[in-house]
């Protein structure tokens, strides 16, 4: 008996032996492909071997970035199971998990990924993926905003990979140099070794360090050329400055100013012919013994024909026509073989043929800068006042796009006409209407009266007025009547006259409104002159006359704007960009009336979207 029970205990001690070696046993991890990253890592939790797991996990996580699921492949490449990993693997795991860090613009896995790391680093990978370890590690400190290490890391690679498109990298190297701020790259200048180094930092240097115009930048471009003749950059120059300095010399010679100078349209058109030359007069790099400047009134034939006639001359490009039907004529054609630098713009959804620039007071520019401002100032339910027609129709459509980017809610819209009935508009916008009719259907409801204060709608964070002076007049106080003075209000420079009349504007009091800089910048040297010599300056034809101005400026940059990244000019109307189909856009100045009169608001007139400000102190913005 005391045999048997002994036997029977052995035999269950080697039962349990087999099982719990059976728990262990290793799975054969070459012929597993885990569909999940949660299976990944069980799989490799159960190998015995810790170098065989992370062979195994680095295996899955290039699959999964393989299949583009990069947040799978993170999940792996961040998880205790690679954090002690072997010596052998540290340069597959680090390429790895900048890979997806950048696919997923992960900054803070970025700070730890190159936190430690040298612009040289990249050159301990094998030849044939030094090019590719360097681009990520430059796409990695960018993405941990580090540009300058970016910058020097392409340098680097520059000097020793022969295989990449030099094109292409000096191109990514001034992208990284010209976003640095400017006290940086001074510092980074004065520390530089190495002669590739050095030549690239004095080029950022040289162009950041002076506000220059166009045909300075270009010559500042040759002349380090001609003092850094065996650098790299000299020779293939990034496209940019190549364009800068080639284009820079690159003028319309033969330019015809096409307006209406005859009927309704006739004072507008006189308004900007006056700006165009008074800026062409003024501009002292413009060499008037070459430049020709013919002006032809529109208001006499249809434009196409009149554009037909140009076209078969000597011309390098028309400014105008300013009539929005006119210029919508062109876009029936593939090609124009003269540039038209056009006055306004084609209608929505329009065919733009190339050679055609669309330029103008858009008020849609103002309606999409109106909507950026209430974002950065996190106003997100707003009530808007439009008037009724096609203008209001355009305005109203791009505020409402802009907002839904920006996850904004308009809450009611209320369009009126300036015969209406404006407490009755102003008391619907503001819910006093449904309020009161709230309390009368409560005193039918039980019969006898009550007390009762209408109250507004307490959703509402801002008020959008858009109305000319002598409407905005009646309804900005009609906001406090009905108990919404507590509420910012927001309008386009259609609220203000363009000269100053504090008795009539202390109506206005708080409004905040979007202008251009002819009309709310202090010190301007042009409108200066041109108010002591020329009529037209002030008011809705000063704000044509300052447009005039901007089209002599564009005529000379077109080409500049649309092929050069970030390009911009400093302009009368505004901080001009242009979109790849030629359309030029504007960002103007913030004021705010008080005590009658418009003051300057800078902290208002930082572009939200486009982060001007920081991306001129970094130098994104090419000013031309």
């Amino acid at each position: 008996m005391t045999k048997y029970r002994s036997h029977r205990t052995l035999f269950a001690l080697i039962t349990l032996v087999i099982l719990l070696t059976a728990g262990c046993a290793t799975v054969n991890l070459d012929s597993q492909v885990a569909d999940t990253p949660e299976r990944a890592l069980e799989l490799a939790a159960s190998e015995r071997n810790p170098v065989t797991a992370q062979r195994y996990l680095l295996r899955m996580a290039s699959n999964f970035q393989d299949q583009g699921n990069h947040r799978a492949a993170r999940q792996i490449l961040r998880n205790q199971q690679l954090d002690m990993i072997d010596s052998q693997l540290t340069g597959q795991k680090l390429l790895l998990s900048k890979a997806s860090a950048v696919e997923l613009q992960d900054s803070d896995w970025a700070n730890e990924l190159v936190g430690n790391l040298s612009p040289d680093h990249f050159l301990g990978y094998p030849s044939d993926i030094m090019a590719k370890a360097a681009q990520l590690q430059a796409e990695t400190f960018a993405l941990n905003d580090d540009q300058l290490s970016a910058a020097l890391t392409l340098m680097l690679l520059s000097q020793t990979d022969t295989q990449s498109d030099p094109q292409d990298t000096h191109d990514q190297i001034w992208q990284y140099l010209r976003t640095i701020p400017g006290q940086a790259l001074n510092e980074a200048s004065e520390t530089a070794i190495g002669f590739e180094e050095q030549g690239w930092l004095e080029l950022a240097t040289t162009l950041r360090a002076r506000d220059v115009g166009l045909d300075e930048q270009g010559r500042l471009i040759r002349a380090w050329q001609n003092n850094w003749p065996g650098h790299p950059a000299a020779q293939i120059l990034p496209t940019d400055l190549r364009l800068l300095s080639e284009l820079a010399t690159s003028r319309p010679e033969r330019i015809v100013l096409a307006l209406p100078l005859q009927g309704s349209l006739a004072s507008a058109g006189r308004a900007i012919r006056d700006g165009f030359l008074a800026a062409y007069f003024s501009d002292d790099s413009a060499d008037r013994s070459k430049t020709d400047i013919r002006i032809v009134d529109t208001s006499s034939k249809p434009f196409t024909a009149l554009y037909e006639e140009l076209a078969g001359q000597n011309i390098d490009l028309i400014v105008g026509p300013l009539e929005k039907d006119a210029l919508a004529g062109l876009s029936s054609r593939n090609t124009l073989a003269v540039p038209v630098l056009g006055l306004n713009y084609l209608p929505a959804d329009s065919r733009v043929p190339d050679g055609l620039y669309q330029f103008g007071l858009s008020a849609e520019d103002e309606a999409r800068q109106i909507a950026d401002q209430l974002a950065a100032q996190s106003l997100r339910q707003i009530l808007v006042l439009i008037p009724r027609g096609e203008w209001g129709d355009r305005v109203e459509q791009a505020l409402l796009q802009r907002m839904a980017t920006h996850n904004g809610s308009v809450l009611d819209i209320e369009r009126f006409f300036p015969e209406d009935n404006f407490r009755s508009v102003t008391a619907d916008l503001l819910g006093v209407t449904t309020s009161r009719q709230r309390a009368i259907q409560v005193e039918r409801t039980i019969g006898q009266n009550v007390e009762f204060e209408p109250r507004r709608r307490q959703d509402a964070e801002a008020i959008v007025l858009v109305a000319q002076p002598n409407v905005a007049r009646q309804f900005n106080p009609l906001f406090a009547f009905y108990f919404s003075g507590d509420l910012p209000v927001y309008a386009p420079s259609i609220v203000y006259e363009g000269t100053p009349d504090p008795g009539r504007d202390r109506d206005l009091n708080r409004v905040m409104f979007t202008d251009i800089p002819w009309v709310l910048a202090e010190d301007n040297p042009l409108r200066t002159q041109s108010e002591q010599n020329l009529s037209g300056t002030r008011g809705q034809l000063g704000r044509l006359f300052a447009m005039g101005a901007d089209a002599w400026q564009l005529s000379k940059r077109l080409p500049l704007l649309r092929q050069v990244e970030g390009a911009a000019i400093d302009g009368q109307t505004g901080t001009l960009t242009m979109t790849p189909d030629g359309a030029i856009h504007r960002h103007q100045l913030w004021a705010q009336f008080q005590n009658g009169r418009p003051v300057l608001a800078p902290e208002l007139s930082q572009d939200p979207a486009r982060e001007a400000t920081e991306k001129t102190e970094r130098g994104e913005s090419q000013r031309l």
